[in-house]
């Protein structure tokens, strides 16, 4: 890898570390823990394919891109992992509890937990402060379609909240 690709890489790094754990968040309805070695993934990814960048996006829409897919592979992989034991579930939904009580955001990110996966992705991109544009680039859908998708979504999490 040359001085340039490296430089590249940090300067991702330290632009783009945030935005990252914060999409990592929303798919993993708001673990630190697990959000936190998607993130390493993520990057970990992004230095091995720095120098595959072409430029012919932004780099902050390729880091989402690399980002989404991550947290795709990382949700695939659990669904395929075997059945929890009654007691694991049961010691599982105590620590959510308490990890409820200190954490604010805990219950935002469990309703976004409870969204399809392409939902997840773009209320995290509005919640980061992503244009439609950029949230239309990364998708591949129109603009005018991401600000219908966006409309629904936040009906849904609405109602989520409401029942909580």
């Amino acid at each position: 890898m040359s001085k340039k690709q490296r430089l590249l890489f940090n300067q991702i790094y330290e632009q783009c570390y945030a935005m990252v754990l914060q999409m990592c968040l929303g798919f993993v309805k708001g673990d630190k823990d697990i959000a936190n070695d998607i993130s390493q993934e993520v990057f970990i990814n992004i230095w091995n394919a720095v120098d595959k960048f072409k430029g012919k996006s932004s780099y902050k829409t390729w880091v989402y891109r690399i980002t989404i897919n991550t947290c795709l592979q990382y949700l695939r992989k659990e669904k395929n992992k075997k059945q929890l034991s009654l007691e694991k579930v049961e010691h599982t939904l105590v620590s959510d509890i308490k990890t409820s009580d200190n954490d604010p955001n805990s219950k935002l990110y469990r309703a976004i937990g409870k969204l399809e996966e392409l939902d997840r992705l773009l209320i995290m991109m509005v919640l980061e402060g992503q244009d439609y544009d950029t949230i239309s680039e990364v998708l591949g859908i129109k603009p005018t379609n991401v600000r219908v998708k966006i409309h629904r979504i936040k009906k849904r999490l609405k109602k989520i909240l409401d029942h909580e």
